[in-house]
């Protein structure tokens, strides 16, 4: 038999039969702390997501730096992720980096959204060149939608460009995700009131479990915006953990 299939949902084919069983891999469930209750997830149904930790976001000389944004807020996931991350590497938990990387010719980006960035059309928004180092705002392929240098994608990793709030619009996150069989996300990384939240409420949307990961994921914006995301998030949508907890629970495990 012939495995024909680039995740863990696979047919097996020969010339007589093709098997469409895909057979699951055995439940590793994992118990760990969270609000508003404990939580058991299964690990091989499990992925983190990773959101915006970009240099225009979290690094100086970037966009929000540049704009007069603190973006010391936005650099505080760093340490928790780099502790957490390889720690799910060894456990087969996928990594995606879900992060913004804009056409050049902004055909797919509509006024609406090129507003947020540039609302009285004057000044740097997606795309325009920083007058710092030249680098295209949020552009793929450039030095501000690349990864900040404290964080290290690995060859296993899974790297998919967004182009709008939620990381789910326009692009192959949910083929991605459900070809991996993935039944349950972490959701990681910055503004955790913007780009992480709409990314959440839509993977509930689709049918996802979310887990919000607080240590691990931050906001440039003013503090009751992470208050309302941690409160709709356990009240609408999903759970509120850290990394410690999950990783404390996979040591019981």
């Amino acid at each position: 038999m012939n495995k024909l299939g680039t995740g863990r949902r696979h047919w097996m084919v020969n010339e007589r039969l093709a098997d469409l069983t895909s057979p699951a891999l055995p439940v590793r469930p994992v118990t760990f702390a969270a609000e508003p209750q404990e939580v058991t997830v299964d690990l091989n149904k499990s992925a983190i997501i990773v959101i915006d930790m970009q240099n225009d976001f979290c690094t100086e000389g970037g966009w929000l730096h540049h704009i007069g944004v603190d973006i010391a807020p936005a650099v505080r996931p760093v340490e928790r992720l780099n502790r957490l991350l390889p720690v799910l590497r060894r456990e087969n938990v996928p990594v995606l980096w879900v992060n913004w990387g804009n056409r050049a010719d902004h055909l797919n980006i509509s006024p609406s959204l090129q507003h947020v960035y540039k609302s009285s059309g004057v000044g740097h928004g997606l795309g325009d060149p920083l007058p710092g180092n030249g680098s295209p705002v949020l552009q793929k392929d450039g030095w501000g939608a690349a990864l900040v240098d404290v964080l290290h994608a690995e060859p296993t990793d899974i790297r998919v460009d967004k182009y709008r709030m939620s990381g789910f619009w326009d692009t192959p996150l949910d083929s991605i995700l459900r070809n991996l069989g993935i039944q349950t996300l972490f959701f990681t990384g910055v503004n955790i009131d913007q780009c992480v939240m709409a990314t959440l409420e839509d993977a509930v949307c689709l049918g996802y479990d979310a887990i919000l990961l607080e240590d691990c994921a931050a906001t440039t914006s003013p503090a009751f915006c992470l208050e309302a995301t941690l409160y709709n998030t356990k009240q609408c949508y999903g759970f509120v953990a850290t990394s410690t907890s999950v990783m404390q629970g996979m040591d019981r495990s």
